[in-house]
């Protein structure tokens, strides 16, 4: 009798191999004739390379996005950015909760995984509230879109509308609407109210939804002490949220100010609200209202600073997140202050939560370091305009100093690799190909002392 052999893959391997099929899926609908506007198949690396971006919801494209795909094309293209951005477990969930399918230990645990969840308690109603907040926020963001598109574009404006809604607050960074990103749009109120708007909702992460929601149920009770009422994780998220929003608009508006190429001509008024955006944008967002080019040297590093922090948790958008940072800067200020522990908003963090936060930053520092040393043997371009891709690329955001379009076949392969590590993240990928899975060891070794610094 044979006997039949099961390869039995972790929850994390599982993801990662559900993001590969779907961006093999993908691009080789985007290869066919039907996906392109002129009916004839683009070149299949730029198919994989556009399959990639969208899966991996970062916005980095090598052919037009407006003018290279049909309808049915851009069909694809959103299919993926709304898959890439929920998470395709958290899609194949949702089938199953409008089946009425209950799901089982391992499903609920690939769930799990793919939030970077703690417990499975609730996580069926967890999930409801992902889907239907998302749906719901994409849904006024499209119609909101729709009284400025429709009037400039007519009917086609509803699609642009609903594709546009979408990519913001998946934080994809794509657009059907022109070459040149929403530079047309840059002094426009609405565009830049609504996008940013779901951008921040998009990489704010589903936990802290919940968590705020649960906290306005209260609101008329407590006022403004209902702040003190949200859990730690909610307190970071929405302090760093802010700080780094701010802090990078001020950084703009100063570098840019008298930059003739970028808003020294603006208003006053205008000056900020392109400012406040190009800082909005950067946290993985990937829509450019200003060529990002044309930015000062200081603007572009300031930039770099926010696209490597990204985003926040269990959300769409990329990067190390603003949790990681501020673990980080606070497991700094500890160890200067030679503390016990780690502390913030009056709570002890664990070692574990600092270890992860290493070793998260130490693996995203890698996949750009690496993907910048490749990238400059393969391209002549500046030190600065291939860093800016890379980090966009590792933290899935986006922007791009004008080199993506002009990128050989290796350069292309490089920045596919990088988007895709990028949006796995670097600690997924750590315990994905760690298979061996070794006993707890009970026995420690001796300790001793090394000089560091």
């Amino acid at each position: 009798m044979k006997r039949k052999f099961r390869i039995a893959f972790s929850t994390t391997q599982i993801i990662m191999i559900s993001f590969l099929a779907a961006i093999l899926i993908g691009s080789l609908l985007l290869a066919l004739p039907i996906s392109t506007k002129s009916g004839e198949p683009i070149p299949y690396i730029d198919a994989l390379f556009t399959a990639t971006t969208s899966t991996c919801v970062t916005g980095l494209v090598t052919v037009p996005t407006v003018t290279t795909w049909s309808i049915f094309g851009q069909a694809i293209i959103l299919l993926l950015i709304q898959v890439g951005g929920l998470g395709i477990i958290t899609v194949m969930a949702g089938l199953m909760l409008v089946l009425n399918r209950k799901m089982g230990l391992r499903k609920s645990t690939l769930i799990c995984d793919s939030f970077n969840l703690n417990s499975l308690f609730g996580l069926s109603d967890f999930v409801k509230k992902v889907l239907v907040g998302t749906f719901l926020i994409e849904g006024v963001g499209a119609l909101l879109y729709m009284t400025v598109f429709v009037p400039d574009f007519g009917a086609i404006g509803v699609w642009i509308s609903i594709f546009n809604s979408v990519s913001a607050f998946c934080n994809a960074g794509i657009d059907i609407i022109a070459e040149n990103s929403l530079c047309d749009y840059a002094l426009n109120p609405v565009v830049n109210t609504v996008t940013s708007f779901l951008i921040i909702s998009g990489g704010i992460g589903y936990i802290v939804w919940i968590d705020v929601l649960r906290v306005l149920k209260d609101a008329k009770k407590c006022g403004i002490r209902c702040f003190k009422k949200l859990t730690l994780h909610s307190k970071i998220v929405i302090s760093a949220t802010a700080f780094l929003i701010i802090a990078g608009a001020l950084a703009i508006f100063i570098f840019e100010y008298n930059n003739p190429l970028t808003i020294k001509d603006f208003s006053l008024f205008d000056k900020i609200q392109v400012s406040l955006f190009q800082s909005i944008t950067t946290r993985t967002a990937g829509f450019a209202t200003i060529p990002q080019e044309n930015l000062t040297n200081p603007s572009a590093i300031i930039c770099l600073l926010l696209m490597f922090i990204g985003g926040s948790p269990v959300g769409t958008a990329g990067g190390i997140k603003t949790v990681t940072i501020v673990v980080l800067i606070a497991t700094m200020i500890s160890t200067i202050k030679n503390k016990n522990e780690v502390s913030l908003f009056d709570r002890a963090l664990s070692n574990q939560i600092t270890r992860k936060a290493v070793a998260v930053t130490g693996m995203s520092f890698a996949i750009m370091f690496i993907s910048t040393v490749l990238l400059s043997a393969t391209i002549d371009a500046s030190t600065l305009d291939v860093v800016y891709e890379t980090v966009s690329a590792t933290a899935t955001v986006g922007l791009t100093r004008n080199l993506t379009p002009f990128l050989n076949i290796w350069g292309k392969i490089i920045i596919i690799a990088t988007m895709y590590f990028g949006r796995i993240g670097p600690i997924s990928l750590a315990i994905a190909f760690n298979s061996k899975k070794e006993a707890v060891n009970n026995i420690k070794n001796p300790t001793e002392d090394i000089s560091v610094g």
